[in-house]
């Protein structure tokens, strides 16, 4: 068995950590499938899905080794005239850190429930800010 969810967040930052882990829980639960499989995706190429500890100092610790590895005032390339879009890219720092920072995350389902370490929970992360941003809860299995 096969259920599939999309949800929206809203970003209110150029860089921000959303914990989705209780909307993870809720859609595992609400699924009806006992053991298997949840796997959480983002659809853009500018945010990502993160699993860590649920601290404000370890999301700036984040944000700041992000800063650090892909600066903003780096002369990019991808900061030219897209004709596709109708307008300038200059979002390439997020295009990377979404890369360090990976689109999906996958957790066993067991007796109807999400099985974390004790301290692990799921964050959205938004990398190019202010958006409507969706993602993806699929739950495969029995």
């Amino acid at each position: 068995m096969v259920k599939l969810i999309e949800n929206q967040v809203i970003s209110h930052k150029e860089f921000e950590m959303i914990k989705i882990t209780d909307e993870v829980r809720k859609a595992v639960e609400e699924s009806g499938i006992k053991n298997g499989l949840v796997a959480v995706i983002t659809k853009h190429t500018t945010t990502g899905i993160m699993v860590n500890e649920a601290l404000p100092c370890v999301e700036k610790d984040i944000e700041m080794q992000l800063d650090r590895l892909v600066p903003n005032d780096y002369p990019y390339v991808h900061t030219h005239m897209l004709p596709t879009y109708g307008t300038c890219s200059g979002n390439a720092p997020g295009h990377l850190k979404a890369m360090l920072a990976g689109n999906h995350c996958l957790f066993p389902v067991i007796d109807g429930k999400m099985m974390t370490g004790g301290e692990q929970n799921i964050y959205f992360v938004e990398l190019d800010g202010l958006q409507i941003r969706k993602y993806f809860i699929e739950v495969i299995g029995e």
